[in-house]
């Protein structure tokens, strides 16, 4: 009798561990729109190492994109202040992040392709950056992306920037011979490139930008943009009343003068950089 009894106590105990770890007796929520619009703590992933986009200071990163964030999911809201809890995400981990529920949505200077639509509903996109290519300040053997063939250029882990370099359309763009060097993320490529380990840093005009005010004039950027690099808002796939909420509140964003003004703060008078004006034109919620 002891035993059944103890046996029942566990099978209890058991399932409520189980009903804990299915959503620990908070709310659920069919979608991120309407986490939003509930109530509930959205978790967004940023860059934590991308000056001027997504970089942690103190206790929450800061940057263009954050502020994008918390504009977009407070129009999605009605104007409320949404609760946010900021995640890292990184090039490599942004996917697996979406696909397993870690973020629920993703603001990370993350370009919508073809490749990455099979696995993410993207909204947006919010705004346009163009791939160019940064190097030391002393350096004049590189004046265009072309001059990169026989260089050493950073590969940053997740991040497809460097294909556009090294290889023909459909996935690249120029069909260069140049040389890759791994790194972990971009902030490693800079550091690299500080120590001469590589060549140049080729990425999006908006992420080097960033990078090239942090240093204090150590680096340039070239100013050749030679990609159209389409921001988009991750979300898991097949959230498309989300993705339109977004897609709704980017649009307002761009007409009340939203845009511009976060543009100008982390953007404004950086040379060689050519920040986008106009609304880009918003993809389909799939």
């Amino acid at each position: 009798m002891h035993m059944r009894r103890t046996g029942a106590v566990l099978s209890i105990a058991a399932l409520a561990a189980g009903l804990a770890a299915c959503g620990g007796g908070e709310q659920t929520y069919a979608t991120v729109a309407d986490k939003v619009t509930g109530g509930g703590t959205v978790v967004v992933g940023t860059k934590w190492d991308q000056p001027s986009l997504g970089l942690k200071m103190g206790n929450e990163p800061e940057g263009f994109d954050v502020d994008v964030a918390k504009a977009v999911l407070k129009e999605v809201a009605g104007g409320k202040d949404v609760k946010i809890e900021w995640k890292e995400s990184a090039s490599s981990n942004r996917e697996p992040f979406l696909q397993n529920g870690t973020v629920d949505i993703v603001f990370a200077t993350y370009s919508i392709t073809e490749e990455r639509k099979g696995k993410v509903t993207f909204g947006g996109p919010y705004v346009v950056a163009h791939q160019d290519v940064m190097v030391r300040k002393d350096d004049t053997s590189i004046n265009s992306p072309q001059d990169l063939k026989g260089k050493k250029i950073c590969k940053a882990a997740g991040s497809n920037s460097y294909k556009r370099i090294t290889e023909p359309p459909p996935d690249g763009e120029l069909d260069i011979d140049a040389t890759t060097v791994d790194a972990a993320n971009y902030s490693e490529c800079v550091q690299k490139l500080t120590g001469s380990n590589l060549d140049a840093v080729t990425t999006d005009d908006l992420i080097l930008a960033g990078f090239a005010k942090q240093a204090g004039g150590n680096f340039k950027v070239l100013g050749q943009g030679f990609t159209d690099e389409k921001y988009g808002i991750g979300l898991k796939k097949g959230d498309t009343k989300t993705c339109e909420a977004v897609n709704k509140a980017v649009a307002t964003l761009w007409s009340n003068g939203t845009m511009k003004t976060l543009l100008d703060k982390w953007f404004g008078g950086i040379q060689g950089l050519n920040v986008s004006t106009q609304a880009p034109t918003a993809e389909g919620c799939a």
